[in-house]
């Protein structure tokens, strides 16, 4: 069985310094794996919404070594 990392937020005392993820390996890591941002922003007055926008995005890298998962190599 394994134990779980600690993790910043779970601590309830105040962070000191840096958190140990340098942005490069974020990045690395998101475009290796991908990524789905998905988001809803409603914009409203006096409790009547106006505007709603919508954001469904996937952020991956491509690679010529993975094959296309459709039979006639996609739609591009």
């Amino acid at each position: 069985m394994t134990t779980r990392q600690p993790v910043p937020w779970d601590n309830p005392e105040p962070l000191t310094g840096p958190i140990g993820v340098p942005l490069v390996d974020l990045l690395d890591r998101v475009m290796a794996t991908g990524v789905v941002i998905s988001g809803d922003l409603i914009i409203a007055i006096a409790d009547v919404p106006l505007i709603r926008l919508s954001l469904h995005a996937l952020l991956s890298s491509v690679s010529e070594r993975v094959p296309a998962p459709w039979a006639d190599g996609g739609p591009l």
